[in-house]
């Protein structure tokens, strides 16, 4: 009986999962329309591209997006982002393409998240593949420390304020300390994997750490988004002193990458078109 019963709720996850990926590509199509734009990249940003996502988690679908060239010899300034109202659990908006590449120059983390998310709905994969090379080229270790390492001290902040804690939170700063400890580590690739167990696999080696954040990554699979808990000391004496470590490191700033680059890879997506 009970595998009859995990057989129909495999069924029914992926019956909705099937759904809402048309409901995605719908929605893609349709902003293309609306707003006289081509989608160049579209991709799962969030828990479900890190992969603790709770039942009713969002769909958090972001994209890069370009206009026809000649309205980019306007002189007066255009809106840059295309965001839509959230229905029923399904969040989209995208940003436009001088946007990121700004956004690139300047290494942000979102952005590149964006470019290695392994949930993909719509990609060019010739500027796909330029793009993560230029983003790549132009990464800034020591600005990805800083954002993941302050986000982490955030949150741990509030935590440190209760006796129970929402679930998810635990999750947010196990993600942002870790992939400020991978990005420290020079011998390890610039970008932190986007999937949280990659990221778990190659920075925590203790395993009773490991077994505790598999359990709460079960219980967070299963449990609703606002899901709380009580604290759980492990995790907790690794998060205090992992914190304590990156508070003494120091990451070698990178050498900016020319402005040059980022037009010319502009320019020729925009002719490409």
């Amino acid at each position: 009986m009970m595998l009859a019963q995990s057989d129909e709720l495999i069924s029914e996850m992926s019956s909705r999962a099937k759904t809402m990926d048309n409901r995605i590509l719908e929605s893609l199509e349709r902003i293309e329309w609306e707003h006289g734009v081509d989608i160049l990249y579209a991709c799962e940003s969030g828990s479900r591209a890190w992969g603790f996502a709770s039942p009713n988690s969002d769909y958090d679908v972001r994209f890069i997006y370009v206009h026809p060239e000649t309205r980019y010899l306007s002189i007066s300034r255009q809106r840059d982002v295309i965001e839509e109202p959230i229905v029923d659990e399904l969040d989209v908006n995208g940003w436009d393409l001088r946007k990121a590449l700004l956004l690139m120059r300047k290494s942000n983390p979102t952005l590149l998240e964006w470019l290695h998310s392994p949930v993909v709905y719509r990609m060019d994969e010739l500027f796909l593949h330029r793009l993560r090379q230029l983003a790549l080229k132009s990464l800034d270790r020591r600005a990805l420390f800083h954002h993941y390492s302050s986000m982490a001290r955030h949150d741990w902040r509030k935590l440190q304020a209760a006796e129970e804690s929402p679930l998810k939170r635990y999750f947010y700063i196990l993600r942002t300390a870790l992939c400020a400890l991978w990005t420290s580590d020079p011998e390890l690739s610039a970008m932190p994997p986007v999937p949280f167990g990659k990221l778990v696999e190659g920075t925590v080696s203790c395993k009773n750490v490991r077994v505790a954040i598999d359990e709460l990554l079960h219980l967070k699979v299963i449990s609703a988004e606002k899901c709380s808990i009580p604290r759980v000391g492990v995790i907790d004496d690794f998060l205090f002193n992992l914190l304590a470590e990156l508070e003494q490191m120091q990451v070698k700033k990178a050498e900016p990458l020319a402005e040059s680059c980022f037009d010319q890879l502009f320019l020729e997506t925009l002719r490409a078109g």
